[in-house]
């Protein structure tokens, strides 16, 4: 069976039982075979597996055989369930963490509604309220370990849309596309900031990039959602796994100059503090670089207005034709 989560990365689970272990390993293993995705922390998906075993009252694994769901009238209610996992699974669950039950440990069991509520109507927080296996999933417990049990998993959740594949679709449907000037496509997360650095790609760089490869964009879900790694090795650019890495690094060859450009959305626009980081870090670089501070719109430019450093450039998604040049004798480039 696949091992979901290692001990050596979970302190919490290292220190359980061989015996608990393998149960949260084997529950892990259940819930994705009913469509729950397990990703995560290694705590976050052990905490899920062990509210899902008390809320079916299971304590190792020949109780499988003898679940009890909402039919039975067994139900928990949260502070029930960290009572529960504290008293059987080796854990030490603050008493005041009960909301965390709800909102994070059974979040994705009940949105799959493999996990019930007894009260559905009553409010959010209503601490009365219990959770409790929903009686469609009972059976698939009780019949767990027989040799035909995936099939019959298959054949029982046949019309039910696995949990797994309807979040990559939401996820899928809300990414933002960005075309780069090589003419590859990059699909970023939706938000402000990855819209910017769509505009970026999109409108500035073709626009003052003159030809410029993009070498290296994140994402707010992916640090590392492109890199031309050998590029930037060529170029004597400064370690990759930095964590100081502009949102945005393109090169123009013709012009051998090199674009750090930031992606101000919330924070972070190039001050002078950054501009002194930014040279110390590539120090060592064979080209001459470009600062480039870049905004949705004027009114956040002029929220961080005051912060902008000198001899940088500005440049507004909302006025995609022009830059501001914060001093020199330059309209845009690198100074020696």
């Amino acid at each position: 069976m696949k091992q979901y989560i290692n001990p050596a990365k979970s302190k919490t689970f290292a220190s359980k039982t061989s015996s608990i272990q393998e149960l949260i390993q084997t529950t892990l293993y259940i819930l994705e075979s009913f469509g729950i995705p397990i990703d995560g922390t290694p705590r976050r998906i052990e905490r899920m597996a062990i509210a899902f075993l008390a809320c079916c009252d299971v304590k190792n694994i020949k109780d499988f055989k003898t679940p009890k769901d909402l039919n039975a009238g067994f139900s928990l209610k949260t502070r029930d369930i960290i009572n529960y996992v504290n008293g059987h699974f080796n854990e030490e669950i603050s008493s005041g963490s009960y909301d965390d039950i709800r909102r994070k440990d059974l979040k994705m069991l009940t949105v799959a509604e493999i996990i019930l509520q007894s009260s559905p109507n009553s409010a959010t927080n209503d601490s009365t309220r219990g959770y409790s296996l929903n009686p469609y999933y009972t059976n698939l417990l009780r019949s767990y370990g027989s040799e035909d049990w995936e099939i019959l998993v298959q054949e029982t959740l046949k019309d039910i849309e696995p949990l797994s594949v309807k979040l990559k679709r939401e996820r899928d449907l809300f990414k933002v596309t960005v075309n780069l000037p090589s003419g590859g496509v990059l699909n970023f997360s939706a938000g402000k900031h990855n819209d910017l650095q769509k505009a970026i790609i999109e409108e500035f760089l073709p626009r003052y990039g003159f030809d410029a490869d993009v070498l290296y964009v994140g994402d707010t879900a992916d640090k590392y959602l492109h890199m031309e790694k050998e590029y930037l090795e060529s170029l004597n650019f400064f370690e990759l796994s930095h964590e100081e890495l502009p949102d945005v690094v393109a090169y123009s060859r013709t012009k051998n100059w090199l674009y750090l450009i930031e992606a101000v959305h919330s924070s972070g626009p190039i001050s002078e503090i950054r501009l002194l980081q930014l040279k110390k870090l590539t120090e060592k670089c064979k080209t001459d670089i470009v600062y480039v501070t870049a905004f949705l719109d004027r009114a956040k430019f002029r929220q961080f207005m005051a912060e902008i450093a000198w001899e940088t450039e500005v440049w507004t998604a909302d006025n995609p034709d022009h830059l501001v040049h914060f001093n020199g004798d330059k309209f845009l480039g690198p100074y020696k």
